[in-house]
């Protein structure tokens, strides 16, 4: 189940890429790159990745708990999921776009 922080900072990534691209506008010299937004992206679930790995070794040295380990092993179930899911309908729409015509 997503928490209301990851759909939160979805709702506002999603935002922002749409405000940069004018919604189907060619984006202006200032605006984010693709490359950027994918890296941002990355980091995003390595982080959430190093948050449950710091909150498991907490847990196995008895200084944090059970819940806590639970809830961020959760997030980052979800955020590599989304991310997945990104990326496959990303790749989806290349091979689409390969297959039509010139």
């Amino acid at each position: 189940m997503a928490s209301p922080t990851i759909a939160a900072n979805a709702y506002a990534n999603l935002a922002r890429v749409l405000e940069n691209s004018g919604a189907g506008k060619a984006t202006e010299a200032g605006g984010q790159s693709f490359a950027s937004m994918l890296k941002d992206a990355v980091g995003s679930v390595m982080e959430s990745g190093r948050k449950s790995d710091a909150q498991t070794v907490a847990m196995a040295s008895g200084k944090a708990n059970v819940m806590d380990v639970v809830t961020a092993v959760a997030d980052t179930d979800v955020a590599v999921s989304t991310f997945v899911s990104v990326r496959d309908r990303v790749i989806a729409a290349y091979e689409d776009i390969m297959k039509m015509p010139i």
